[in-house]
């Protein structure tokens, strides 16, 4: 008989609380509140965004099919696609493996999907950082750092206004966030990582969980050609609560009235877990890995250049992100 959670599951119920992640940073005197931060390069009109983040909890995910080469993917992805979001055109990548012990194939499979993913980004790989810690890290942990340049004038700053449109492009999977939720909900209901996937058998469970992160080199393409751009988000950690970040103004919201098609991962683990339709667009990117707000007249040409975007929603004079009318 498989454990089913009785209320059903949510991210916080499975050891992440979003709430707290924003409190403790707070904490931390932060003054940045975007997906990369902005430093001037004296003597020159360019700016240089930085940005760091790691794979998250999906490491573990790796480490269960014992499967490495596409781990590394996501690390770039997640960072090269938050210095796209302030218009910036990223230019190298470094990595930081933390290990309890070091294995030469775990690293060759670890490099192969680097590589891959610096390739795909068509960014310079720098180097990086090994640190061996038995006494802090149990298995592996990967994280990175992207650097980008961009125009002073060419800066995406948040200025999404009532009435413009949210564009969304879609997500391939469940990227690099939610996976603690995931893996509870997937052990919770009585499989395992390797077990088939029951909508696509021809794939376990963890393979579908390890689906490679989106890379969203397109952003650039699309800069090039819309000439009013009011916010781009990467749809990441607390879902489409990351939609606040298109504009700095709190009294707006978002009505995203119709969403793209989530991908089969994210109804095998709403129906799993008993997920509440809000709590799962409040972790999951559920389809939509990246979202840009431009006013309508930009709306045609936008479309022409993101090939598999539409529009999903737009900006509203009332508070909060609903998505079809329910409030996250």
């Amino acid at each position: 008989m498989r454990e089913q959670a009785e209320k059903g599951w949510t991210y916080a119920k499975a050891g992440v609380d979003i709430a707290k992640e924003a409190a403790f940073i707070r904490a931390l005197t932060y003054e940045g509140r975007g997906f990369a931060s902005l430093v001037e390069i004296p003597g020159c009109d360019l700016m240089m965004a930085i940005s760091t983040d790691g794979v998250g909890t999906k490491i573990l995910v790796a480490a269960a099919l014992q499967k490495w080469d596409t781990i590394g993917i996501d690390c770039v992805a997640m960072n090269v696609n938050d210095v796209l979001c302030v218009g910036a055109n990223p230019v190298c990548f470094v990595d930081y493996i933390a290990a309890e012990h070091l294995d030469e194939r775990v690293a060759a499979e670890m490099g192969r999907g680097l590589r891959r993913g610096v390739e795909m980004a068509s960014v310079q790989w720098a180097g990086g950082e090994t640190a061996s810690l038995p006494e802090i890290v149990r298995g592996y942990d990967l994280s990175g750092t992207c650097v980008g340049v961009v125009k002073r004038d060419r800066v995406i700053h948040p200025r999404a206004d009532v009435g413009d449109l949210i564009i969304g492009i879609p997500s391939c999977g469940i990227h690099c966030n939610g996976l603690t939720l995931a893996r509870t909900v997937v052990q919770k209901a009585g499989f395992s990582l390797n077990d088939p996937f029951p909508m696509n058998t021809e794939r376990t469970i963890g393979e579908e969980l390890l689906t490679p992160t989106r890379i969203y080199m397109e952003i650039l393409s699309f800069l090039d050609v819309c000439s009013d751009v009011h916010g781009l988000a990467h749809i990441t950690g607390g879902g489409f609560l990351k939609l606040k970040r298109l504009s700095d103004r709190d009294e707006i919201g978002y009505d995203i009235y119709d969403p793209l098609p989530p991908q089969p991962i994210f109804e095998f683990l709403q129906e799993c877990g008993r997920i509440e339709t809000a709590e799962m667009f409040r972790t999951f990117n559920c389809g939509m890995g990246f979202a840009v707000a431009i006013p309508p007249s930009e709306e045609k040409t936008a479309l022409k250049v993101l090939k598999d975007a539409k529009v999903v929603g737009e900006v509203v004079r009332r508070r909060g992100i609903w998505v079809r009318d329910t409030l996250l």
